[in-house]
Formats: structure tokens, sequence, C-alpha cells
């Protein structure tokens, strides 16, 4: 039996109202065309500075990827913390939720969202290095809440991120998710919740003692096994419906510009409820715009922002553009949207078309570890965001705390869970968008740096040396 009641429900309703909405998605949005205008549109017209930063890393003697520095972790285990927060119930029952109430033209707009996102993300990740703080213990800490404090000089604000983060932790990176391994593992497999909700407890509690380098450590091997599984079996399935991916394009960019009534001559145009959809939904699978995601490239190895940032944007490529496609793309070329299903359910149908009644198991196993992955990374999130707030103390309890949210979340309702978490997210979001206004001017400062040798990836040896709050940086 689910608990929350029309009470909780009605909490999570009137909060979600006040803290997200299009107010929230057009600050987020403005931000990132700012900073798209003010850097040139760098993920794009400078495609070869991050891609050479990111996959040619792998290739450069001068550099790897896999080597974390003492008290850092490596690159690559950054970029796999972030997927891991990324890359969760968004890229399979969000994407199917988009598609079920904005239609096809709502995966343009998560598009459009995301590339937008790729800038908004690189410049959080550059601020997120370059005022990270060096602590006791020899490990780094960057994040929203050290550039608005060392950066933006708005500590205020920095703590309304930081108690946000914890927050959103226990919401969109813990209930939001374990309901959905709940679900899954109900309907696939039988799995009483309630012994879901203890099993996915236990697990995060021991991943969770080690922090970010246990988090990092885990997802490195998990993230790449379980994005290319899923990969795989998209890529399968739209080579299976290989005759309808055309029609599948010409479907979402015909929705993405209709100004037709949406059903019933409610809610606007077909464009309008495409639009926030998508741009809802991009925004809550890749987290650009909210910055929780850059707290793992503040604790990697290298002291370049512009070249550490880099990594974002690989992210948003790959947790979005890629991943996302792939799950819109399949639900669309096997006609699966006109079988009145949602969420997971939808999933379900879609992938059916191909593996018939192994379909079901499918869509069960890929939320399961997405989800999961989803929820280490978020705990280490709220652990990094409750040290700025009360140093290394209650951390024991904050791991007790969040163990328990995940059994919680197996049990409360739906409908209040994913109120509650864009709650949480426009709580992060309003600082973090300030933040990248106010220390724009930055961001670009960086980019002109990153950029002024011919050769990317080379920098000037007259780099000036400035000091941030007692912490020495290199510029």
């Amino acid at each position: 039996m689910l608990v929350g009641g029309d009470f909780v429900e009605n909490i999570a309703r009137l909060l979600r109202e006040l803290l997200w909405g299009w107010p929230v998605l057009a600050g987020i949005l403005l931000a990132g065309i700012h900073l798209s205008i003010r850097t040139g549109f760098l993920p794009f017209t400078h495609c070869i500075f991050w891609i050479k930063n990111t996959i040619g890393s792998f290739f450069s003697k001068k550099t790897d990827p896999q080597k974390a520095k003492a008290g850092r972790i490596s690159p690559i285990q950054a970029l796999f913390t972030a997927l891991a927060g990324s890359i969760g119930t968004g890229n399979i029952v969000g994407v199917a939720t988009a598609l079920t109430l904005g239609g096809p033209g709502a995966i343009f707009w998560m598009w459009v969202s995301a590339g937008i996102g790729m800038t908004t993300i690189w410049g959080e990740a550059v601020l997120a290095v370059k005022y990270r703080k060096k602590e006791p213990n020899g490990q780094q800490s960057g994040g929203p809440m050290y550039y608005l404090e060392r950066g933006a000089d708005k500590k205020g604000l920095a703590w309304l991120f930081a108690a946000a983060c914890v927050l959103a932790s226990l919401g969109m990176g813990n209930m939001a998710q374990s309901n959905a391994i709940a679900g899954a593992l109900e309907e696939g497999f039988s799995v009483p919740p309630v012994w879901t909700g203890v099993v996915v407890a236990a697990l995060l509690f021991v991943i969770s003692a080690g922090g970010m380098k246990r988090t990092a450590r885990v997802a490195e091997k998990l993230v790449p096994l379980m994005a290319i599984g899923y990969v795989a079996v998209c890529v399968v399935l739209l080579i299976a419906f290989s005759e309808r991916v055309v029609p599948a394009f010409q479907m979402i960019f015909h929705d993405a510009f209709s100004l037709e009534a949406a059903a019933g001559g409610v809610g606007g145009t077909v464009m309008l409820r495409a639009m926030e959809c998508g741009v809802s939904r991009g925004i809550f699978t890749n987290e650009a715009g909210l910055g929780c995601s850059v707290m793992a490239y503040g604790e990697s190895g290298g002291d370049e922002p512009g070249k550490q940032a880099c990594w974002g944007i690989l992210q948003v490529v790959i947790d979005t553009l890629l991943m996302c496609t792939l799950t819109a793309l399949c639900i669309l070329v096997t006609g699966s949207l006109s079988s009145g299903k949602d969420g997971a359910a939808l999933s379900t149908v879609c992938f059916s078309a191909l593996l018939g009644s192994w379909g079901e198991g499918f869509v069960c196993v890929a939320i399961t570890l997405f989800a999961f992955a989803t929820m280490m990374a978020w705990s280490a999130y709220g652990q990094k965001a409750l040290q700025y707030l009360a140093g290394n103390h209650f951390q024991t309890a904050y791991r007790v705390l969040f163990a328990a949210a995940a059994v919680l979340g197996c049990r409360l309702s739906l409908t209040a869970v994913w109120d509650f978490c864009d709650s949480f997210n426009g709580l992060m979001a309003i600082p973090n968008v300030a933040a990248l206004f106010l220390l724009s001017g930055e961001i670009v400062e960086e980019k002109k740096r990153c950029l002024t040798r011919k050769k990317y990836g080379h920098f000037s040896k007259n780099r000036k040396s400035k000091t941030v709050a007692g912490n020495s940086r290199v510029w």
C-alpha cells in the first residue's frame, strides 16, 4: 500500500508550482543562451577543442584521462560519475513520458535544450574547477556553492544551493529512482517493493561510505557496461525497423513546429506542449543548469578549467543527444506511441517488438541499473553539499538518512515523488543560474585563454597565478 495521501501530494504540488515551471526553465535557458552567445557557441564552433581534450586524450601520450592525481579522481572517473548521476530513469521513463505528453516534437526541443546545455555545463565546470577548495585531508571540493561564495561573493546563495542539493539528493537523486526500481522489479519479477528498498538501501550505505572516490570507482565499471549494452540493443532494434527511421525524424520535426491545437484544444498548440515537455525532460536528464554534476569535475585531476570542463560537454552528448534520442527513435519506429501506454510500460511495449517476452525483463534491468547509478552519484553530491554546510559533521547520519529515503521512495506515490523532485531542482537552479550570469565574464575569459594558441590543448606559459580565498590557483 502506498503512503503519502492527499496531504503529502498537495504539499508536493504546491512546492512544484512555486519552484518549478516556465519561470525557472526560462531562467536556465536564458543563462545557456547568454553563455552560448558570449562564448561564440563554443561546443559547435570549437568542437575540435573539446573532442581533443576528451576522446582525443585516450590517444595522446601527453595526457591520460584514466590517471588520477593524489587526492583527486581521474577525468574519466569524473565523467562516469557525472553520467551515473544524469543517466537515469529520465533516459527511459522520462523520454517515454515526454513523447506521451508532448508528442514526437518534444524530442526536437530536448535536442535544443541539450545544445544550449552543452555550453551551460561547460561554464559550470569551468567555475567548479577554478574555484574549488582543497580540504584538510588533501581532497578537492568544487561545485556551485564554492563558486557562488568564492567567485560571486554570494555566501547566502551558496548556502541555499547546498541546502537544496541535499534535499534534491534525497528527492530526485534517491526517492524518484528507488520508486522506479521498485516499480520495475515488482512488475517484471514480482519483487515486493519493501525488499527492493532494503537491498538498495544497504548497497547505497556501503558505497556512500567511501564518498566521491568509491562512487567514482564503481561508476567507472558500471556506467560503460550498462550504457554500451543499452545502446547496442537500441541500435539492433533500429536496424530491424530501419525503413521507419526517416519517417520518425520527419514526425519529430513536423510536431516541433506544428501550430495545430493540442488534444481537445487544451494546453495551447502542439508546438508549445512539445517545447515545454522537451525542455523540461532535457534539463532533467542532462542536469545542465542545475549545477550538481560539475561537483565531480571539480574533484577531478588537472588544473586547466577549460580543458577539464570539456568532459561536461561530452556528458551531455552521451546522455541526451545519444541515449535519449535512441530511446525516442525506438519508441517511434515500433509504433508503440499509439499503444496508450506511458512511462516504463511504453518502453516495455517498444522493446518487446524486438525481444518479445524478454522486452519487459530488459526494460526492468535497464531501469534498475540506470536508477541505481543515479542514486550512487547523488549520494556523493549530497555528501559534498552537506560537507560545505557542516564540515565533516553529520556524514554518517546523512548516509543513514539517504538509505532510509530509498526505502521510503519505494512506498510513496509516484505523483508526490516527482513533484518533490521538480521543486528541489528549481531550488538548486535559482542560485546556480544567478552565478552563471554573475560570473559569465570569467567563463568568457577562460574560453579566450583556452583558444589563444593555434593548437588546441596547449596553453600559454605566461600564466598568472592568483589566490582565491587562500587557495593558490593557476588561471
